[in-house]
């Protein structure tokens, strides 16, 4: 008996300590949910640039392709390809010794012609014109003279001095001095007229075609003495001397590579942000550094094959480390806006419906999901044209899966979202 109510009261002993233990327990506070580690940027007010990528083929400024006029042999070679040259300078010799005589043939000709041209216009025709001249004053006077016997003679007929036939004599001798005199007259006319003009026109029809001669014969001549046309590089000779040069075949190409070209393809709606005169950069890769350059042409067309806009930019290459024929990048700066809201590209966030949006962490260290409108991009930044403002924090990394409202802890202090570009 005794036994059995000692057990009763341990157990009941135990119940109370038990109750006891679970009442501490329940009245002990919840924990609080930890705070999410994140890290931030500050959204800033900066110049952004909207940047056009492409791909570009590279030409060179200039090209030359010399083709000769003549087919003749190749008598020697003055460059080879790698060669720089400058305009106008001498780079290939053709075989010309019968081209030489030619020349000297119608340079012969020509200058027999001058003399001929001198002597006709300076000695001929004025001797013809004075000699001629002279026939007038000679038979005028004739004509006087045979008038003034002819009109004594009839005087002393009509007095009864002298027969009717000696004045016959004179009469007919006055009218063949008249004629002839008149004849004289004419001849002096023509030549005043019509034979000095014709004779000159002939001299110069003369001169002209020997000059003529003498020029082509002198352009064959110089056909065989090859020169550059622009100054740059020999970057092909497939000819050797000695084999025949052909007209209308190519003996060398030369190329000006001070400056490239690099010419692309955008979409109508690229090209319309761009402008002769735009900012470029041509990035070569191979490890070379990138080189600045300019848009010189827009294509105000668009390529019927595959309707995009042709755009070409230009750049120095002193050093020639830009090679024509290379593939390399463009960037393009299609427009630019100063004094916009920029924050890291890494910091938008996209919904299932195309939605943007970013968590804005307030005072008390919340994230709040804030729904923002997008700009242009450049480089890892995204411009905001609205939703956020000026100083206020956006999580950049731990963002995905975040609930709005949730507790952040920023791992590091918040940094600008990238240096300030200059307003250039």
């Amino acid at each position: 008996m005794v036994e059995s109510c000692s057990n009763h009261t341990a157990a009941w002993f135990l119940i109370a300590c038990a109750s006891f233990a679970w009442a501490g327990c329940s009245a002990q506070k919840p924990e609080a949910t930890p705070a999410v580690s994140v890290q931030a940027a500050t959204v800033q007010r900066k110049t952004i640039r909207q940047i056009i990528s492409t791909e570009a083929v590279l030409y060179a400024k200039q090209e030359a392709s010399i083709v000769p006029k003549i087919s003749a042999p190749i008598q020697k070679f003055y460059v080879n390809r790698g060669s720089h040259v400058k305009a106008g300078q001498l780079v290939a010799q053709l075989e010309n010794k019968d081209l030489q005589a030619v020349l000297n043939q119608a340079k012969g000709a020509y200058e027999q012609a001058q003399a001929a041209y001198a002597t006709s216009t300076q000695v001929s025709l004025p001797t013809d014109v004075q000699n001629a001249q002279l026939d007038v004053k000679a038979t005028r006077q004739a004509m006087d003279s045979s008038r003034m016997v002819y009109e004594s003679r009839e005087k002393l007929y009509k007095s009864g001095a002298i027969s009717r036939n000696l004045m016959e004599e004179a009469r007919v001798a006055y009218v063949q001095a008249n004629n002839q005199y008149q004849m004289a007259g004419a001849r002096l006319q023509g030549l005043q007229k019509v034979g000095q003009k014709a004779g000159e026109q002939t001299a110069e029809g003369q001169l002209a075609a020997a000059k003529g001669q003498y020029e082509a014969a002198l352009a064959q001549f110089r056909y065989s003495r090859i020169r550059s046309p622009i100054t740059g590089v020999v970057t092909d000779r497939p000819l050797y001397e000695g084999q025949m040069a052909t007209a209308g075949t190519p003996l060398m190409t030369i190329m000006d590579l001070s400056h490239i070209v690099g010419r692309t393809y955008v979409s109508p709606e690229q090209a319309s942000l761009l402008h002769v005169g735009d900012a470029a950069t041509i990035v070569p890769g191979n490890q070379l550094p990138s080189v600045p350059a300019k848009v010189t042409v827009v294509s105000p067309a668009l390529d019927p094959n595959s309707t995009t806009v042709q755009v070409w930019v230009e750049a120095a290459n002193p050093h020639e480390q830009l090679r024509p024929g290379a593939t390399v990048s463009v960037q393009m700066v299609g427009r630019t806006v100063k004094d916009a809201l920029v924050i890291p590209a890494a910091a938008l966030l996209t919904g299932d419906n195309g939605a943007t949006s970013a968590m804005v962490i307030g005072a008390d260290d919340v994230a709040h999901q804030t729904n923002v409108q997008t700009g242009i991009r450049e480089k890892g930044e995204v411009q905001i044209t609205g939703g956020l403002q000026a100083g206020q924090q956006v999580v950049t990394e731990g963002a995905y899966g975040l609930p709005d409202g949730a507790k952040v802890q920023v791992s590091s202090s918040a940094a600008p979202a990238a240096p300030a570009n200059g307003d250039d």
